[in-house]
């Protein structure tokens, strides 16, 4: 699964209607070109893609009386609406995930019912333990790395991650289930998108050819 599809819908979804720079500059503000592949080729691709797919819906608008090429801008679909919450709840759920996949979906949790989020986060957590379970039939943390020469430093990565990994999403669903956050259904959303014209302090500057369009 690619994060990228995951952020652009998401994106797209905030904003109603967004036209591929403010996409591209949401995606900068929340960091993603730091810590995904979120970026200014793949998001103006990921864009026409799945417009061609029917996730997005593409308007040309005409271009402003100052002159420019006209602006193409995206509409999600029903059917982008039912692949970003798929997308969402799997990475919910799925252990196995790169963390730029993992940082997407945390940060679209709260598009979820807050019930929704903690049933998804805990079925996280069994599956976590389910996967530590697998590897301990094979090495015994208690024992130690050395036990497998230098090879088991390896899997005690894997159990430290694993268990670092359950410790935090416990404490994200404590902190759901006690009342943190705005989730879908609940009032005003937290607004983590940029206002047309707003300025981003956090925009890398670079210059891509698809920024005008």
């Amino acid at each position: 699964m690619s994060a990228i599809r995951l952020l652009v819908l998401g994106a797209v979804r905030q904003h109603g209607r967004a036209h591929g720079y403010q996409v591209r500059n949401d995606l900068e503000y929340w960091g993603a070109h730091e810590w995904s592949n979120a970026k200014p080729g793949s998001i103006y691709h990921a864009l026409k893609q799945m417009a061609k797919q029917g996730l997005l819906l593409a308007h040309e608008i005409a271009p402003s009386t100052a002159g420019g090429p006209p602006r193409t801008e995206y509409e999600i679909t029903d059917k982008g609406t039912a692949e970003f919450l798929r997308l969402l709840r799997e990475a919910l759920t799925s252990y196995d995930q790169q963390m730029d996949l993992k940082s997407a979906a945390i940060g679209f949790v709260v598009d979820l019912p807050r019930d929704e989020a903690v049933t998804l986060l805990k079925e996280r957590t069994r599956r976590i333990g389910e996967w530590r379970a697998s590897v301990t039939e094979n090495y015994v943390p208690e024992n130690g790395p050395e036990q497998l020469g230098h090879i088991g430093e390896i899997m005690n990565l894997w159990i430290h991650t694993a268990d670092a990994e359950a410790e935090w999403t416990l404490g994200l669903i404590a902190r759901i289930e006690g009342g943190a956050y705005t989730f879908a259904g609940e009032g005003e959303p937290f607004v983590g998108v940029l206002a047309e014209g707003e300025e981003n302090p956090y925009a890398t500057g670079e210059k891509h050819p698809e920024d005008a369009h």
